[in-house]
């Protein structure tokens, strides 16, 4: 016969001293820490015939260590002064249970650097969240938290490298000396737009060469709650048919609030990569740790 795992407080393998609360058939949100464990009275001790003092001592101190379990385990089971209700567990041993007659125990609850359709970026203190068709590489040339969409083609240039028709990358404010948002946003589009349709890292041009530009935005922005800018361009290319940039800048979450510069690149001419789909994915970033308004586990449709 197959048992499933009983509810309890275990271990969370995403968050390390950590428990996460399992209702019998899947994680919930409740979590504690891996200390805040309940306390269990000891068992009574026997005591010799004639030994009155002693029988009277030992007594007293079983009951009032009985008093102080049932009073933790009221409180745990009638919650704080929040009147939040909590489930009551057996003790953690610190390790993860073992189900009877091969019954499967819970899965670890994954977090959001698991999830296919969030991309995160530890380091800004973002999530972002990924299109529908779109992927996220585990590695790029210039180590910037990237998502893209799947499937490359041979860049219409001389160069022989391979193209994505929609790129968004995320990466740090550096190497300048700007702070305001509209100045860093006007300052970057134009490197944004080269590393995407300009040259490659070895000097090669990947789209024959940018011939043109015409700016179509330049506005302020809330992102994740801060203010920020934008800047967006259409570029007119030697060879291919060019395409939309956007440069997006706005004060990170956590630390000194360095800036964050968020580079779209969408190719001209696609159907499922509409300008609408750059404000869709704007709207969509979230500091980590916020799940509100879609954010994180949501994919984004073009």
């Amino acid at each position: 016969m197959t048992h499933a795992t009983p509810p309890g407080w275990y271990p969370d393998v995403n968050m390390p001293g950590t428990e996460r609360w399992w209702d019998g058939t899947a994680w919930t949100g409740h979590t504690r820490s891996a200390a805040a464990t309940q306390p269990v009275a000891p068992a009574p001790q026997p005591v010799r015939r004639g030994a009155g003092t002693t029988t009277r001592t030992v007594a007293m101190t079983v009951a009032g260590l009985l008093v102080v379990a049932a009073a933790v385990t009221g409180f745990l089971v009638l919650g704080g002064d929040d009147g939040d209700t909590r489930p009551v567990s057996t003790p953690s041993t610190g390790a993860q249970p073992t189900a009877t007659d091969s019954a499967p125990g819970p899965t670890p609850a994954e977090g959001p650097e698991d999830d296919p359709t969030v991309l995160v970026d530890q380091l800004d203190g973002v999530t972002l969240q990924v299109p529908e068709g779109w992927e996220k590489p585990e590695n790029t040339l210039d180590d910037a938290s990237t998502m893209r969409t799947a499937g490359s083609y041979t860049c219409p240039g001389d160069s022989g490298s391979f193209c994505y028709h929609g790129t968004v990358t995320v990466r740090t404010a550096g190497g300048t000396d700007l702070t305001d948002m509209k100045a860093l946003a006007e300052a970057d589009i134009g490197t944004a737009a080269d590393r995407a349709y300009g040259k490659n890292t070895v000097g090669d041009l990947i789209h024959g060469g940018i011939r043109s530009h015409k700016d179509l935005a330049s506005k302020p922005v809330t992102v994740a709650g801060r203010t920020g800018y934008l800047v967006r361009r259409q570029v007119t290319t030697g060879k291919g048919p060019g395409g939309y940039m956007q440069s997006l800048v706005f004060p990170s979450a956590v630390g000194s609030e360095t800036p964050v510069i968020v580079r779209f690149a969408f190719d001209a001419g696609q159907d499922a990569l509409p300008l609408s789909l750059m404000d869709t994915i704007t709207r969509g970033i979230r500091p980590i740790g916020d799940a509100t308004g879609g954010g994180v586990g949501s994919t984004v449709a073009p």
